[in-house]
């Protein structure tokens, strides 16, 4: 929104600050790493920009899966160029390593870009404010720690923030504000007629559509596939079509959630919980949540692809994950919190994260204590006010 006396942003309507547009912006890159959820959260902000800045392209500096979500389902970036491996930015996984010269082709193909406005919104700034400097754009904004190189303009950076509003209040530095705080997203026609067979022509055929994703990144977040089990159980009981969803990575996981749940399901009900983990591609899944009644999933990439899909969703988070990844509202996305801030087996204190303290080598889960009845309340009420809208 513009001052209508000077033409100028109007800082009421910003998250933070918002200062003065520069000038001749046309090129603006964005760099944020990390994974499915990471990129979801930025695309408030670049909507922001391109409102700011109309005319603008932005480029996404991202990870493969963002460069997948810009392809297979739509998004308000123009293009994402994939990272090179970096310490901070993105970093090495098992097999991969750190190649200086892929760096500096990396660097020499950016600069050629010639980038106006380069904008951070990667974390605290120790590994991304330098990596930043080195796209050798005219104009740089973003987040930082005490111990971050400055950028142009910057904000502190204070881990316990929503990404989502973190985002936007980085880009009103630049003179961005906010167009809206969760951008919709839509599946791509070829991919919906993909996932038609597996759901029917009709939607309403066959019962309401409930799709579990039992994974997720830190296995900390993980609920157990006993509680996963037991719930897909319920809704099958109920006249539901249970789904089970994941990665290559969750096939076993996935396998093992039907097995329980089949094992506990009422007589001619066990199959309609099957697994397709392994078996979607990310255009393919976004389809098939946006084709869905509701979605079951710990704090994940897919639960943040479904919500905004605008797919209702029911969410198990640890507590401190909720400031930062929480859906923001309530009617279609309910939450239920585990409150545990220590690690079962050594006591570290787990509020302490980020950049702040290391993480301690444990991966025990801290969301056991939320009960499935309470989750699944709340799937009965979606699964009966959604389904009942759209049938």
């Amino acid at each position: 929104m513009l001052n209508e006396e000077t033409d100028a942003p109007d800082a009421s309507s910003g998250v933070g600050p918002v200062l003065e547009k520069f000038d001749g912006v046309s090129r603006i890159a964005v760099l944020r790493g990390g994974g499915l959820g990471d990129v979801m959260f930025a695309l408030p902000a670049v909507a922001a920009l391109k409102a700011a800045y109309p005319g603008a392209t932005v480029t996404m500096l991202g990870t493969p899966l963002h460069a997948s979500l810009a392809a297979e389902v739509g998004t308000p970036m123009d293009e994402v160029c994939v990272l090179p491996f970096a310490e901070g930015v993105r970093p090495p996984g098992p097999g991969d390593a750190e190649d200086p010269e892929s760096l500096d082709r990396f660097f020499t193909d950016m600069r050629s870009k010639r980038f106006d406005l380069a904008v951070q919104v990667h974390g605290g700034g120790r590994y991304s404010n330098p990596f930043l400097h080195r796209l050798g754009a005219r104009h740089t904004i973003g987040t930082r720690t005490p111990d971050a190189v400055p950028l142009e303009r910057s904000l502190p950076y204070a881990y316990y923030q929503h990404e989502v509003l973190r985002a936007l209040e980085t880009v009103g530095l630049a003179g961005a504000v906010p167009v809206g705080v969760e951008c919709r997203l839509h599946p791509l026609p070829r991919f919906t007629a993909e996932v038609s067979g597996i759901l029917g022509s009709d939607p309403s055929e066959g019962g309401p559509v409930v799709v579990i994703h039992p994974g997720a990144t830190d296995p900390r977040r993980r609920w157990s596939a006993e509680s996963f089990g037991e719930l897909a159980a319920k809704a099958a009981d109920d006249g539901c079509r249970v789904l089970v969803v994941g990665g290559a990575e969750d096939v076993d996981l996935a396998a093992n959630v039907v097995a329980l749940a089949q094992h506990q399901t009422a007589p001619g009900r066990a199959a309609t919980v099957v697994s397709l983990a392994g078996r979607l591609g990310l255009g393919q899944l976004a389809a098939l949540l946006a084709m869905s009644d509701v979605m079951v999933a710990n704090d994940s990439g897919p639960r943040h692809l479904a919500q905004f899909l605008g797919t209702p969703t029911v969410g198990i988070y640890w507590a401190g994950n909720v400031i930062n990844a929480g859906p923001l509202g309530r009617a279609l996305h309910r939450i239920h919190i585990s409150w545990q801030t220590t690690c079962g087996v050594c006591g570290s204190d787990l509020s302490q994260v980020g950049w702040t303290a290391p993480r301690c080598p444990h991966d025990e889960s801290v969301v056991g204590s939320v009960a499935v009845k309470d989750v699944y309340a709340d799937v009965a009420e979606l699964v009966a006010s959604t389904y009942a809208h759209q049938t």
